[in-house]
């Protein structure tokens, strides 16, 4: 194990690397910017674990096509973005292999997705073309057998009809949503339900249609209003294969092959100790066509057990739609 940070196994680290040679080699913008950074053959013949690693900003994937190998996308993943921002585009070889990571992480956490209803709340998603979140809601609507799940663009009327319906006959239930539209169901109950077989889950993003909340009195205010003891958390990116996961608090879990390390938000070429304030770095395993090793914008402590938080974004970096509550 690492001895910085004990929750790198040495098989992950043995994995990273292997992937980060391989990459080096056959990505041709992420081995440009290892030379950039005068990262020659022998500093990658000295890289041994994952903190000797340098990872790729991740605003590379707004102005630059970033794949490894040559391939034909099979999927043009895009982020959200306000009027005039450029937004990221990440080129999947397989959009079947993003749908089995993306459920092989959720079943990580939860079991099988196709032992709940979904009720998708997702409607600044569903407004444009090219989103990840949108693909994954849809192969997990897919497999539902509950005819009560799909997607509410406006329908809360129908929403709310369909989860009495589910709750009525204890069919165990995913409200995802994004934290906005949440905020606006909850805000338009005449009184709190009282959910026993349901989870709502928030996928983060307020998308400039709310002034960025602090997280605790989101999720104070959903458990109120629909009468859950804790809300759930998914963390994703565009540029990202894998998503973590919070069972209530803001504290995400990854999935085994993704790793959150903490570096220095002055230094992006300084790693930073545990449970500091601290930006974000992101290995992802599954992320073998594109790039493993993400420099992310956000701040946030990474704790002893792998578990991390997100706390903000480095000034001067563009408001995300991904899981950006701020405490």
């Amino acid at each position: 194990m690492s001895e910085g940070y004990p929750f790198i196994s040495d098989t992950f680290h043995e994995v990273a690397v292997r992937l980060f040679h391989y990459q080096a080699e056959h990505n041709p913008v992420y081995g440009a910017w290892l030379q950039a950074l005068g990262f020659d053959a022998p500093k990658k013949a000295a890289v041994k674990r994952v903190e000797d690693i340098p990872f790729l900003p991740i605003e590379t994937f707004k102005t630059h096509t970033v794949k490894t190998g040559d391939f034909e996308p099979g999927a043009i993943y895009t982020s959200s973005g306000t009027t005039g921002q450029e937004t990221s585009k990440h080129h999947i070889a397989s959009p079947q292999a993003y749908l089995r990571n993306a459920q092989a992480c959720f079943e990580h956490f939860y079991g099988p997705v196709d032992q709940y209803a979904w009720l998708c709340l997702l409607p600044s998603y569903m407004e444009r073309e090219g989103s990840s979140l949108i693909a994954m809601a849809e192969h997990f609507v897919k497999q539902s057998p509950a005819e009560e799940s799909g997607f509410f663009l406006k329908g809360l009327d129908e929403l709310r009809y369909r989860l009495e319906t589910l709750e009525l006959n204890g069919v165990p239930t995913v409200i995802l949503g994004v934290t906005f539209a949440l905020l606006d169901w909850a805000e338009s109950l005449e009184k709190p339900l009282s959910l026993k077989s349901t989870l709502i889950m928030e996928t983060g993003g307020m998308k400039g249609r709310r002034v960025e909340p602090v997280r605790e009195a989101v999720h104070a205010q959903l458990q109120q209003a629909f009468g859950v003891d804790r809300i759930h958390s998914e963390y994703g990116m565009t540029e990202l294969m894998s998503q973590a996961y919070s069972f209530g608090e803001g504290r995400f879990i990854p999935p085994p092959q993704m790793r959150v390390l903490p570096r220095s938000p002055e230094n992006p070429l300084e790693w930073a100790g545990l449970e500091s304030h601290a930006a974000l770095n992101i290995v992802d395993l599954a992320n073998a066509d594109s790039c493993a090793f993400l420099a992310t914008a956000d701040l946030g402590k990474v704790f002893g057990n792998g578990s991390f938080e997100v706390l903000g974004r480095l000034e001067g970096s563009d408001l995300r739609g991904c899981s950006l509550l701020t405490v």
